[in-house]
């Protein structure tokens, strides 16, 4: 008898493959003020979480990802925030605390990240980009593992996904090694998922 999880793999790469294709054409074609309006505050719920934490992690968009920094500029201002790092092209990610005046530099798997002299950190609550969701906490990645590894080995912090809202699927294909959101943001809405917030 074949093992139906065996296929997981083939199945949410056909969906990347689908989303990045949705997401690409979704964002060529937003209006001007669609695309400047879009992440550039945070929405009281989440205001809150995170003025609440003393680190919150998120990422340097790449691509068509949503661009979050400036949403969260006064945070970075005020405390720095935290963004992934990669010392090589290696299974795990660190995070380092950024400001908007640090440089990003390129690291390995292409993305910007903070320059490898800045201080580690461990963030309590973290937005991470994605591919594809659904409402109930699932979520398609880049498919390297990084941020899945990430959250296995920090389980009790926040994991709020970012994406646009055409990235949203009926249902996530699930493996054994996935965490679940406690949340989503799109430029439409903020989707609890869980029930840790």
């Amino acid at each position: 008898m074949t093992d139906p999880s065996a296929d997981l793999p083939s199945q949410k790469q056909h969906l990347r493959e689908k989303l990045r294709f949705r997401r690409r054409h979704f964002v060529a074609n937003l209006d001007e003020f669609t695309r400047f309006a879009a992440f550039r505050a945070l929405p009281a719920p989440l205001e809150a979480l995170v003025a609440a934490h003393a680190v919150t992690g998120a990422y340097a968009a790449w691509g068509d990802e949503p661009d979050i920094l400036p949403m969260l500029a006064d945070k970075a201002e005020a405390h720095g925030i935290a963004l992934p790092h990669h010392a090589g092209r290696v299974e795990m990610m660190t995070f380092r605390r950024w400001r908007p005046a640090d440089p990003l530099v390129k690291g390995p798997w292409g993305t910007r990240q903070p320059a490898n002299g800045s201080d580690s950190a461990t963030p309590a609550l973290i937005f991470c980009p994605l591919v594809g969701f659904d409402r109930s906490g699932g979520r398609i990645g880049q498919g390297g593992g990084h941020y899945d590894r990430w959250f296995a080995a920090h389980p009790d912090a926040l994991r709020i996904g970012v994406g646009w809202s055409v990235q949203e699927i009926d249902a996530t294909p699930i493996e054994p090694t996935d965490m679940a959101l406690d949340a989503v943001l799109t430029e439409q809405e903020f989707i609890v998922t869980g029930d840790r917030l």
